[in-house]
């Protein structure tokens, strides 16, 4: 009898202790995981602020460019991807350690890695050859409003190859988004002046517009690659994705601006800019500069999210560009322009709206299933 009651007191303090250890366990990981989730957070605002400031300033720069006197659309593409060195220092300073581990999933072979270097930047080369032309014979602020129309051909391509659900919220934004650019299109009258005929602008339209759909199936393939093929979670990875291509892209550019005949030019073009040699340097370098900044933000965003979410953060920064080219460029902002502005925001506000219910979504099955799992 006495026994028996030792025993049955030995075995209650005993399971009371692991309970405690279960509930240290559980508190010594919740920390863990916040800080993992803090982190994710600072990477995705860093990617923003990259993409959002790089490719505002290197757009403004860009048509700097042409308005004080420079011509060259192949050198308007080159500083597009010729900024790529400045990368290689972070490469090796963020390059992650090898790991021995079995269970790692397959790595790519160097042969199946070159051929996806070299397409890929066969495709930003063309890309950023067709958004030269688009910014050579536009005002800057239809443009970018213009380029609002990579969100909706970034949808198709999200639903086509990276299995993207459409909601009510994101047929609303792709419609909406592809109104403002539309509406630019069929309104160009106010933008036409002696200087710019019907036929340049028209040219300057279709290659905006194409320009925006080669960069949608880039994004999108890019996420397919990133997943499917390259299957590593590593910043220099990202770097990789960007250095790579870019070098192929400058390639094609060089060879560009040999065939093309521009590159004779070059040094007559430098001496006829309007605010001097130096500026004209320093606008191709900081405009190199800038496109690799808005690169590496995207690429995060790709790695991080989703070509989708990218996508919609680089629509983001469209709205800020007609203004800053009224104030610049002294571009003129009629009703057209106003109402296709507050169309692709009305656009962007529908697509970030869906993202917020998805993440609210997410956040409570999570909490559903780490409470299923105390109880049980």
């Amino acid at each position: 009898m006495d026994s028996s009651t030792q025993q049955v007191e030995l075995q209650i303090p005993e399971s009371s202790r692991q309970i405690s250890e279960d509930d240290t366990n559980q508190q010594q990981q919740l920390p863990k995981r916040s800080n993992k989730h803090y982190g994710w957070w600072f990477r995705i605002f860093i990617y923003i602020t990259f993409l959002i400031v790089g490719q505002s300033a290197a757009t403004l720069l860009g048509r700097f460019y042409y308005d004080q006197g420079g011509n060259s659309k192949w050198m308007a593409t080159f500083v597009q991807s010729a900024g790529f060195p400045i990368l290689i220092p972070l490469f090796f300073l963020f390059k992650s350690p090898k790991k021995i581990v079995s269970s790692s999933p397959e790595k790519p072979s160097k042969s199946s890695l070159f051929l996806l270097y070299v397409f890929f930047g066969l495709l930003l080369a063309g890309d950023n050859l067709m958004y030269s032309y688009g910014l050579l014979y536009l005002p800057v602020s239809s443009y970018s409003l213009i380029c609002a129309s990579q969100l909706a051909f970034n949808c198709l391509f999200s639903f086509l190859l990276n299995a993207q659900k459409f909601t009510a919220l994101i047929l609303n934004s792709v419609v909406i988004v592809t109104i403002s650019a539309a509406l630019l299109a069929v309104h160009s009258e106010s933008d036409t002046s002696t200087k710019l005929s019907v036929g340049k602008y028209i040219i300057g339209f279709v290659c905006t517009v194409a320009a925006s759909a080669t960069y949608a199936l880039y994004l999108s393939l890019l996420e397919v690659t990133f997943k499917r093929v390259i299957k590593s979670e590593t910043f220099d990875t990202i770097l990789k994705m960007q250095i790579f291509p870019s070098f192929v892209a400058t390639c094609v550019c060089v060879v560009g601006l040999y065939a093309s005949g521009e590159l004779r030019n070059l040094t007559a073009e430098m001496n006829d800019f309007r605010k001097g040699e130096i500026s004209y340097l320093m606008t191709l370098v900081w405009t190199a500069v800038l496109w690799q900044i808005c690169s590496v933000g995207l690429l995060g965003l790709i790695f991080e999210v989703s070509s989708l979410f990218s996508n919609v953060i680089s629509t983001l920064g469209l709205p800020a560009v007609p203004v800053f080219a009224v104030i610049f460029f002294h571009d003129k902002m009629d009703g057209e322009k106003v109402i296709a502005l507050l169309l692709a925001l009305w656009g962007f506000l529908s697509y970030v709206y869906q993202n917020y219910l998805d993440d609210s979504k997410a956040k409570c099955s999570k909490s559903e299933d780490s409470e299923a799992n105390i109880t049980h």
